[in-house]
């Protein structure tokens, strides 16, 4: 990526000079799961969400008006589909898939599988499966109420994708119930044709905080797991983010991301869309920009609250539930390609 390009120039100047280059769009709140770290479906939490929040969906039309406008910006090249509950519970997932596809756009669905349709979802370009878990008893464990059939379901739903051509990570939510599991996550991507595994230590708050790792499990993934993982990674040529995933564990807490030495870009390169029309300046639902009911996406995006919040976190004051950023890895890859081009001289100075 040249430092001409605009997204980075934004970053230079502390103004976009361009649009998102990566947009996640909500499609609903309802989930066929109830993971136990979940921060909406858990069973855990101590204020669990109403039933009518859960029923909530974004209807195809808005939906269609909301990629009109996206596309308009001319900046977008990704956009991710995922959802505070499950995507391919919504009656028209496909459709919505379709439509992002017309755009020529990159598109990724964030979804546990079990729902899916395999034979309809070629248009896909890449699947960030949540998986969590490689045995039927962890499965179990992480997903209170579902059994071994839902575990053998995702199993041969990811055995057809292997076939396919569809590109396929698996996503690993690391708590007390799949840590042991850490190294053996390695040879269940590697069966399964998998692109790449993203390990990821579970944020939790209001609740499910008591399915964390346990100190001891900390201790042995430090010493024991990660080495066996990355050693098994290393044998059977599977990518993954391992050395990432060390560093949240290593620090510690219930923070999992240094966020204050790795600095955030999203205001300039994501945003986040939510069921209810809700602007967020990344994936954080604490961080909200404003409302589609409002105004457009587009005028957000240039408008002195978004830019406001962009000079908030360049100044180093990160917002509430950053020391958990779910978006860790896109931001330590944006901070090195900004380091990129300092170091080759491209910016006269940079503060993040």
């Amino acid at each position: 990526m040249s430092w001409r390009d605009p997204i980075l120039a934004g970053i230079q100047a502390g103004i976009p000079q361009a649009g998102p280059a990566s947009v996640h769009i909500d499609l609903t709140n309802g989930c066929n799961a109830a993971c136990v770290t979940c921060w909406d479906h858990s069973p855990l939490l101590a204020s669990p969400r109403s039933a009518e929040w859960k029923r909530r969906r974004m209807p195809l039309d808005r939906f269609r008006e909301i990629v009109a406008d996206l596309a308009g910006m001319r900046s977008v090249r990704h956009v991710v589909l995922s959802g505070m509950g499950e995507p391919f519970t919504h009656p028209n997932v496909y459709e919505m898939i379709d439509e992002i596809k017309q755009q020529g756009w990159e598109l990724t669905v964030i979804t546990n599988l079990v729902a899916a349709d395999p034979d309809r979802m070629g248009g896909i370009d890449q699947l960030l499966v949540g998986v969590q878990g490689v045995t039927p008893d962890s499965y179990s464990a992480f997903h209170p109420g579902w059994t071994e059939q839902h575990f053998f379901k995702m199993c041969a739903t990811l055995r057809r994708l292997s076939r396919s051509g569809t590109r396929v990570r698996h996503v690993q939510v690391i708590n007390r119930d799949t840590a042991p599991e850490v190294p053996e996550m390695v040879q269940f991507a590697k069966s399964f044709g998998a692109d790449r595994v993203n390990y990821k230590l579970a944020s939790l708050h209001s609740g499910t905080e008591g399915t964390a790792i346990t100190e001891e499990q900390r201790a042995q993934l430090l010493e024991e797991w990660i080495p066996r993982a990355r050693e098994s990674a290393t044998q059977l040529g599977v990518q993954t983010n391992l050395s990432l995933f060390e560093r949240q564990v290593a620090s510690g807490g219930r923070a999992t991301a240094p966020i204050e030495s790795i600095g955030c870009y999203m205001g300039y390169v994501f945003s986040r869309i939510t069921v209810d029309e809700d602007v967020l300046f990344c994936c954080n639902v604490e961080v909200r920009v404003g409302s589609l009911r409002e105004r457009s996406f587009s005028s957000w995006w240039t408008g002195p609250e978004w830019q406001a919040l962009r000079d908030q976190v360049r100044r180093g004051s990160f917002f509430k539930g950053c020391d958990q950023c779910g978006k860790l890895e896109q931001n330590v890859k944006w901070g090195e390609r900004v380091a990129k081009q300092v170091a080759e001289g491209a910016f006269e100075e940079f503060s993040a």
